[in-house]
């Protein structure tokens, strides 16, 4: 058996024919994790996400352009308590658990 882990959803790019027949060729280089699609137990980017999206959907005037888009969604991102990322990636072991391989 391989090093290396290759983890497996249903992303487009992970279920691509060209992806399928490269990682049956290669499977014995690789331990295979299959992990549930847009799992946010998976992802830190998906809560912060949502968050950033819930405050830029308050914002009045609501942005117009990408410019205005990106300005509040930075503006959202500074809000945050200090410490916000990193009680993500703190809370990442007790919300994946063991992994089975």
């Amino acid at each position: 058996m391989g090093h290396s882990i290759s983890e497996q959803d249903s992303a487009t790019p992970h279920t691509s024919s060209v992806a399928t027949k490269w990682l049956q060729e290669h499977s014995s280089d690789f331990r295979h994790f299959h992990c549930p699609p847009k799992s946010p137990d998976m992802n830190i980017i998906e809560p912060i996400g949502v968050a950033l999206q819930y405050s830029v959907q308050k914002t009045s005037p609501t942005p117009g352009n990408p410019m205005d888009l990106r300005t509040a969604l930075q503006d959202s991102l500074c809000e945050k308590p200090p410490g916000y990322l990193q009680t993500l990636v703190d809370t990442m072991p007790r919300r994946v658990g063991p992994r089975r391989y």
